[in-house]
């Protein structure tokens, strides 16, 4: 994270996996990545590792719930909820152009929000535009690559427009 980026991405919480690596999205088949390079918002497809030079694209990355997990379902109402109120926070203070929570489920509980739909939303958080995403979890088989780089690049659009 840094201040003043466009677009702050927002996990549920981490997976194992990265929890193990320090990585966002570093599982091997979360589709994360690949979803972001295909949205347009990097050049080229970047590796965990390299979840540093996000800021450099005017991206950042963080979660809204800082458990690891092997699944998002693990996650409580409660925390859920909790981690909202934390990310309010850290927007408040880190001031991105727009938010994007990359699962629809996790919105919806954390935000009680219970008819969220993907896409722009109409409400803000502190004073950034809020946009949700479709879970890049090799467990969401509702999506493809294809699916997530198309709704990926949606919001790339949605940014770019001043």
């Amino acid at each position: 994270m840094a201040p003043g980026l466009d677009v702050l991405f927002v996990g549920i919480n981490p997976g194992l996996w990265s929890a193990a690596t320090g990585w966002h999205f570093a599982r091997p088949g979360n589709r994360f990545w690949p979803a972001l390079h295909r949205g347009g918002f990097t050049p080229r497809l970047l590796h965990p590792s390299e979840q540093d030079t996000l800021p450099g694209y005017g991206i950042g990355i963080t979660n809204m719930v800082a458990r690891a997990s092997a699944r998002a379902d693990e996650l409580t109402a409660a925390e859920l909820v909790e981690g909202a109120q934390i990310l309010r926070d850290k927007v408040a203070r880190y001031r991105p152009r727009w938010v994007a929570v990359v699962g629809v489920t996790a919105y919806r509980i954390g935000f009680a929000r219970p008819k969220a739909t993907f896409g722009a939303q109409p409400e803000r958080l502190a004073d950034a535009r809020l946009w949700v995403l479709p879970n890049p979890s090799g467990l969401n088989a509702h999506f493809t690559p294809e699916t997530l780089g198309a709704a990926f690049a949606e919001l790339r659009q949605a940014s770019t427009v001043l």
